[in-house]
């Protein structure tokens, strides 16, 4: 006899080996291990779960339990409680006094009423009353040192009603479980999604499409860690996956984690909470051949792929991933792609396509020079040499003027901060500007609007004859000293009256930058080997008698040192 309930242990095998039976389940720890841990939801979830478990065995499988007690409930690694302890289950039909007084001894005996008439319950068919009774004495025992909180408000009143409601002595007064499942205790919001979630198959389209529609805000009232234990594995079951109205209104906030730097409370779990409990899960649904479970996975896959570790990326989500390349679906085949290359930045290129990789493109961008910077530069530096320059005015040769004697041949006693005035100030000028416009041309200065600055230039005098003022005659040596005499206008009218000189700035070849330089090609000839013709040696004897001295030439072929012949040996030599 096999009974398949959620809230029921699940059997997977069971054998023997000599005089003992084993039995095989789903992976599950005994709740006295694990009830320190539990909060009041939890606890208030799992005994709603087998409350529902002893239901379908009255309603449904129409036997009994006969041995509910906390050593009977397993918990799962998920924190689902279940059913177990199915030892003394016993069909409603097979049911007599003396089955009862044979398993007497395995069953909790605080569990069984004082009174319990085995065979008055036979006869009334009230067999259900005996699971009642260890009900309520579980649901005591549990619940003994809990108090009223907002998520269980009626724990009082329900501890209350299962010691006088369903351990009363009569078993006919007692309430049926299916009626208890209706008490204030159970109707908790939390407890009814939970109920909803676990009976989707049975619900319409209209109420699924209600309920998904408001469940994001409901569930982001309730811890999230609670909900990822509780909710987790039905939240991300087949029948929710494929729902259309949870796709749109409910799966998109669980999978993707809250960010913790740009969160808008739209998302229900953290990444702890995501890497710890649904992570498990998520690994298990890759292994899921099913087209409709891969292509949801990933279109959502961008969104958790951070938060898979390496090695589960590595061993467990990659190999998934290059079976589905492999499919014949193509839109199967387009997502796995998209995963893949999601994937590339955290393995790496190597480990997702393989190592057998080259350098083939190469980047033809040109390269990026701080033209700016470098103009500014040679702003700042035009400007600053600017100030220091003095202005040329043509000055009347008729007026006389005496200068003094410098005190040192460089200029010296110049002030630079001096500022000159054209009108009120009488300004007098040193002769090393007169040597300097000798050597090297007169200075011109050019006023550029835009930039604000004065560009400076030496001008040849070579090149504009016409403009170039006359030649001055050569200058006597270093140690004669010739006192120039200077005249100036000591009144100018107007500004146009100075003998300014514009000339045309030509940008210097390095100011220009080439933007092409690395996009012309290069193209290398073909070597040609080069043979040199070869020359007749010239003999010993080729000497001019004129000559002093003898020129040296290489002889090839010759293996002699002829570099220790004297002219006289030479001679000696010819006449021979």
């Amino acid at each position: 006899m096999l009974h398949r309930h959620p809230c029921i242990l699940k059997y997977i095998s069971s054998w023997n080996k000599g005089s003992k039976f084993f039995l095989a389940t789903e992976e599950a720890r005994p709740l006295i291990q694990v009830i320190e841990k539990q909060n009041i939801l939890q606890i208030c979830i799992g005994l709603h779960s087998i409350l529902r478990a002893l239901i379908f065995l009255h309603e449904t499988a129409l036997a009994s339990h006969n041995n509910v007690c906390s050593s009977s409930i397993y918990v799962t690694t998920e924190g689902y409680w279940k059913l177990g302890g199915l030892e003394c289950l016993c069909k409603f039909t097979d049911a007599t006094p003396t089955y009862y007084q044979r398993i007497k001894s395995y069953r909790y005996e605080k569990a069984i009423s004082s009174n319990e008439d085995i065979a008055d319950l036979v006869k009334s068919a009230n067999l259900t009353a005996i699971d009642a009774y260890a009900f309520g004495v579980l649901a005591e025992d549990i619940l003994n040192n809990l108090q009223n909180t907002d998520e269980a408000s009626n724990l009082l009143e329900f501890r209350e009603f299962c010691k006088k409601n369903l351990q009363n002595s009569d078993a006919c007064l007692r309430s049926r479980l299916l009626n208890v499942l209706q008490h204030s205790f159970f109707t908790h919001e939390f407890i009814r999604i939970h109920a909803f979630l676990e009976e989707l198959p049975l619900k319409t389209d209209v109420e699924r499409e209600e309920f998904f529609t408001k469940l994001r805000q409901q569930l982001q009232m309730y811890p999230e860690a609670v909900v990822a234990e509780q909710l987790g594995r039905v939240l991300l079951s087949r029948i929710v996956l494929l729902d259309s109205t949870a796709q749109v209104k409910l799966l998109p906030f669980i999978f993707k984690p809250k960010d913790e730097k740009n969160d808008l409370g739209t998302s229900l779990f953290t990444v702890p909470t995501f890497k710890s409990i649904l992570i498990p899960k998520l690994l298990q649904m890759f292994c899921i051949r099913d087209v409709s479970i891969r292509l949801l996975l990933l279109s959502h896959f961008n969104s958790f792929v951070h938060v898979f570790e390496a090695d589960e990326l590595k061993n467990h989500i990659l190999p998934e991933l290059l079976v589905g390349i492999k499919d014949t679906n193509d839109d199967l085949v387009c997502a796995t792609l998209r995963a893949l290359a999601d994937i590339v930045p955290i393995l790496g290129a190597a480990t997702v396509i393989g190592g057998n990789r080259g350098k083939l493109f190469t980047d033809g961008r040109p390269n990026k020079i701080a033209i700016r910077s470098k103009n500014l530069d040679d702003i700042s530096k035009a400007l600053s040499f600017t100030r220091e320059m003095p202005v040329f005015v043509n000055i009347d040769e008729n007026i006389n003027v005496h200068l003094a004697e410098r005190p040192s041949p460089d200029g010296g006693e110049d002030k630079k901060e001096k500022e000159f005035s054209f009108v009120e100030e009488e300004c007098t000028w040193s002769d090393w500007e007169t040597q300097e416009s000798v050597g090297n041309g007169h200075f011109h200065i050019e006023e550029e609007s835009l930039l604000d600055t004065e560009k400076i230039e030496l001008q040849d005098p070579t090149c504009d004859p016409s403009t170039s003022p006359s030649p001055l005659p050569e200058l006597p040596s270093s140690e004669t000293t010739v006192k120039p005499k200077y005249t100036k206008k000591l009144v100018l009218s107007d500004i146009t009256e100075l003998d300014i000189k514009n000339s045309k700035v030509i940008k210097s070849p390095k100011e220009e930058f080439d933007f092409f330089t690395d996009m012309e090609p290069v193209i290398q000839k073909t070597q040609v080997l080069h043979i040199p013709e070869v020359q007749l040696p010239k003999s010993m004897f080729d000497v001019k008698a004129s000559d002093a001295t003898l020129e040296e030439h290489d002889v090839n072929g010759w293996g002699e040192d002829l570099s220790d012949l004297s002219i006289d040996d030479t001679y000696e030599l010819a006449e021979q």
